[in-house]
């Protein structure tokens, strides 16, 4: 798991100084002008800092336990260089739609690792569906959270009544998936496998 406890630690860190540095933290935030202008870098950068303890806590808690079983699992097919890239791009992916919508948005402006934390979530649960997460003290398979995560996202977004970019929560989700899914298409009847086993 020295993968994930790398991304967790360069994570903290660059949070850290972002918080002590608000010209720092304004260079590595996701602005969508500021992409638009050529400042790419940002649809990386932004993935590694939080808004406050609490939001960085939460994303690197959930990194840590499915981090480190996904690394275990993708690290014999794609290697230790291929596990950061696959983090990288749910970071990317979970950030572009947010980029063409708010491209002209001036007061738009995401930041944290949720997507790729999503990407690693929904990765792990394809693999172990009813398995049981902990949401809150209450254990909850899996599944029933994948399930509620999407609705309760899809919901928010069009809401729009907080500073949540609930769209790259899906979109990383959704890399997730996708990127198991074409790495080793028989991730899927496994799937359909472990749905149905409690009714057998």
């Amino acid at each position: 798991m020295i993968i994930t406890l790398g991304l967790i630690a360069a994570t903290v860190a660059v949070s850290y100084l972002a918080w002590r540095d608000p010209q720092l933290m304004s260079k590595l935030i996701h602005w969508p002008p500021g992409v638009q202008r050529g400042e790419y870098w940002r649809l990386v950068t932004h993935g590694f800092i939080h808004a406050d303890g609490t939001h960085l806590l939460f994303n690197m808690v959930t990194l840590f336990f499915f981090g480190r079983f996904m690394e275990q699992a993708l690290t014999p097919r794609i290697g230790e260089v291929g596990f950061v890239l696959f983090y990288l791009a749910g970071i990317v992916i979970a950030s572009l739609p947010s980029q063409f919508r708010h491209r002209n948005n001036a007061r738009f402006q995401s930041l944290g690792a949720s997507g790729a934390v999503a990407a690693v979530l929904f990765a792990y649960i394809l693999l172990q569906p009813w398995s049981m997460l902990i949401v809150l003290v209450v254990p909850v398979p899996a599944i029933v959270f994948a399930a509620a995560y999407v609705g309760y996202s899809m919901w928010a977004e069009r809401q729009a009544s907080d500073n949540i970019n609930h769209s790259a929560h899906l979109w990383g989700a959704a890399w997730g998936v996708v990127f198991l899914v074409a790495l080793e298409p028989a991730v899927l009847p496994h799937f359909v496998n472990e749905l149905l086993a409690p009714l057998q």
